[in-house]
């Protein structure tokens, strides 16, 4: 576990700051207060050629420039912005591999797995590949919309596999992402790129419907939910891998290729040894920020730190999230059910009656308000964050010196609360 107790102190007030939206903010910590500042293990940067050692080194497959030898079309899956994976730091290299293959430009299509997040705009997705494989390359968002997908069976948990028509169609089909822990599925990667990425709303919706009757730990993949995704591969094989792992900046701590299932359990170790964290107590107080972007760029997102901070914190403790979200809510449905149905506990049992995809993270905050008081500093609009159960904050030093004046209360501090998944430490 990291647990840091060092800041600059001026007049007698600790001062450390933590993210906020594409900057930081200063916390004025009271006189004689020691929070803990619980951070993911920071090690060090991985090899500059780790992509290319990966890619020559595949695991459980041939090379991709032999692995895509006999095919005339690739599409090449990648991460939208809510995402820290580098693709622009990789795809020139996963493209000059299918050229050797003999697969030109004009039959490569670089789909963005969005699953239900908002499209991407022309300069995100330029930002995402970079401009000159932007101008080169097929560069396009997916689309959940049934007609845009293909059906191609249905799994054992009855979730509809429906894929984007353009990864059926393509001979050759490439996965990318980050691996880091995952609430819904224990581990983001792998198969993930294509199912949810670029599966159709209702295939989608089916399966985090499962969330419902099964649950994960974050760090392992031994869940149902995973099971079910991975289970598309018996109607759609995915051909090559190429995952990362890195921190908040972007850094790259490793990478593993080769193919879907065993590359992507090659990294695993890796993932929990950097992200998921034991602390020694439970904290009366806890402040967490998702880190910055794009972690915070919504609360759709910014939902997960909410719930890690919780976690760790002592039953009717004090949470406070601080988070930027600039483009709000992030999802339209969630949206709409939080400002129309009057009372969140009528949410939760509509949810319970029949699982809707985007209004679920109302579930998610529930968990977390039925426990615990939150706080909010954030740019999100009073007044929503006050329909969700939260109570919004204008000026967080003056909350810090309310909070966390009492000397024998527990604090903590996750600055990377997207990231950092800590666990109460076994007795």
């Amino acid at each position: 576990m990291e647990i840091i107790r060092a800041w600059t102190s001026k007049g007698g007030i600790s001062i450390r700051s933590i993210p906020y939206g594409k900057s930081s903010i200063s916390l004025n910590i009271p006189p004689g207060v020691e929070p803990d500042w619980i951070y993911y293990h920071r090690f060090a940067p991985a090899a500059s050629d780790c992509i290319e050692q990966a890619l020559v080194h595949p695991i459980g497959c041939l090379p991709l420039e032999l692995a895509a030898k006999e095919c005339k079309t690739a599409v090449i899956l990648i991460s939208d912005m809510t995402r820290l994976c580098p693709s622009h730091l990789f795809l020139g290299s996963i493209l000059q591999r299918l050229h050797r293959a003999g697969i030109s430009d004009e039959n490569i299509r670089i789909i963005v797995a969005l699953g239900i997040h908002r499209k991407q705009t022309n300069e995100e997705l330029i930002e995402l590949v970079g401009e000159a494989i932007y101008k080169r390359i097929c560069v396009m968002n997916h689309s959940s919309l049934s007609e845009d997908c293909i059906h191609l069976g249905i799994t054992r948990l009855g979730t509809p596999v429906e894929i984007n028509k353009y990864v059926v169609e393509a001979e050759f089909r490439i996965v990318t992402g980050n691996l880091e822990p995952h609430a819904l599925v224990g581990v983001s990667g792998g198969i993930k790129a294509i199912f949810p990425g670029t599966a159709s709303a209702a295939a989608i919706e089916h399966n985090h419907s499962l969330s419902q009757q099964f649950s994960s730990s974050p760090g392992t993949v031994d869940n149902p939910i995973r099971t079910d995704m991975e289970e598309v591969l018996h109607f759609l094989p995915v051909h090559f891998l190429l995952n990362v792992i890195v921190d908040h900046e972007r850094k790259l701590l490793g990478a593993v290729a080769g193919h879907v299932i065993s590359a992507h359990r090659a990294g695993l170790e890796l993932v929990r040894r950097t992200f998921v964290v034991e602390v020694p107590h439970l904290y009366d107080v806890v402040v967490v920020s998702p880190g910055g972007y794009p972690k915070d760029t919504q609360l759709y997102q910014s939902v997960k730190a909410l719930k890690n901070a919780s976690a760790i914190t002592k039953y009717g403790g004090t949470i406070l999230l601080v988070a930027q979200c600039e483009e709000q809510y992030g999802n339209g449905l969630f949206e709409h059910w939080v400002e129309t149905i009057q009372d969140r506990s009528l949410m939760i049992y509509k949810l319970q009656q029949r699982f809707v995809l985007g209004a679920h993270k109302i579930a998610h905050i529930d968990q977390v308000l039925t426990r615990h008081r939150v706080y909010i500093y954030s740019d999100f609009p009073s007044a929503s964050a006050l329909l969700l159960g939260f109570h919004p904050i204008n000026d967080l030093n003056e909350f810090l010196m309310d909070q966390m004046s009492e000397a024998a209360l527990k604090t903590a501090i996750i600055p990377y609360g997207g990231l950092t998944y800590p666990q109460l430490r076994p007795l």
